[in-house]
């Protein structure tokens, strides 16, 4: 039996699944969605879609007329995870090619990494991780920020500018979300103390990086843009849901009973137990892919 206050580290399988947003014109969002990210269209109907390579990664709800959202709580980015360097290597070539704009391409040690955003102006991240045995046991110390090195990414192909692309790679998945909130030490409280991830990273009070398994996180938050916000008031594009995929029923009865104590308020639906943390994100504990 566990010590009284002690929760147990969340099961080490445990991973991201589908994240759920709203968007002002779906038409839009899945010709930007498919055209520019490269993911296919897996689900279509009634305002609805979801996307991926394999498995949904993201799914999309149609608000019409929603405006984006600045400074609440709620999405920073979805972060793509693809199979290799290779893979990252042929998206950044059609980027350049098709003119697809971006936000950032950095190194972050534990992976290389591309950033842009949507027509909603969600945050997106396309990134590979370095091998495990590169970063394991060393991400607090390691994990930085520096400019990518494009050269040597693109150098991977034989040449960039005929290089064939005709999606995001097979096995693409959700590797990890990042999430604006209100203040990091609720946040941590929420998702280590009471859920049981890891704490990987923290940079004091303005961004944590949590994850299950050791990996290097499976997620972000910050207070860049939101500290001591809420979430957004209707009419904005915002993030409807957050998935965490645990590997049998008994964890999502574990930490919904975990997140009843410390407030969150646990609502049963058909596909699992959605919660929210402290800043009003709201997060779906289930065991479906």
């Amino acid at each position: 039996m566990n010590a009284p206050g002690i929760v147990p580290e969340i099961a080490p399988e445990t991973r991201m699944g589908a994240v759920e947003l709203t968007v002002a014109d779906l038409d839009r969002t899945l010709d930007y969605w498919q055209r520019q990210i490269g993911l296919r269209v897996l689900e279509h109907g009634d305002g609805r879609a979801a996307l991926g390579t394999d498995t949904p990664v993201l799914r999309f709800v149609e608000e019409p007329g929603a405006q984006p959202d600045t400074g609440h709580t709620g999405l920073y980015h979805v972060a793509l995870l693809v199979p290799d360097r290779p893979s990252l290597a042929r998206w950044l070539a059609h980027a350049a090619r098709d003119q697809v704009p971006l936000t950032g391409l950095s190194d972050h040690y534990v992976s290389e990494a591309i950033y842009l955003s949507d027509p909603d102006e969600h945050g997106i991240e396309v990134y590979w991780d370095r091998p495990r045995e590169v970063w394991e046991g060393q991400v607090a110390e390691r994990m930085t920020t520096l400019p990518l090195d494009v050269g040597d990414l693109l150098g991977v192909l034989d040449d960039p500018r005929s290089e064939p692309f005709d999606g995001l790679a097979g096995r693409t998945v959700m590797g990890h979300v990042h999430l604006r909130v209100a203040e990091i030490p609720a946040t941590t409280a929420f998702y280590c103390d009471a859920l049981g991830f890891a704490l990987m990273a923290a940079f004091g009070a303005q961004a944590s990086f949590m994850s299950a398994g050791g990996y290097h996180h499976h997620l972000g938050a910050n207070t860049w843009e939101s500290r001591g916000n809420r979430r957004p008031p209707p009419g904005h594009a915002t993030l409807e849901q957050v998935t965490i995929v645990l590997p049998e029923a008994v964890d999502v009865e574990r930490l919904a009973h975990e997140a009843a104590a410390v407030g969150a308020e646990p609502e049963r639906r058909e596909d699992g137990v959605l919660v929210r943390d402290a800043s009003g994100n709201p997060v779906l504990l289930t065991t479906r892919p």
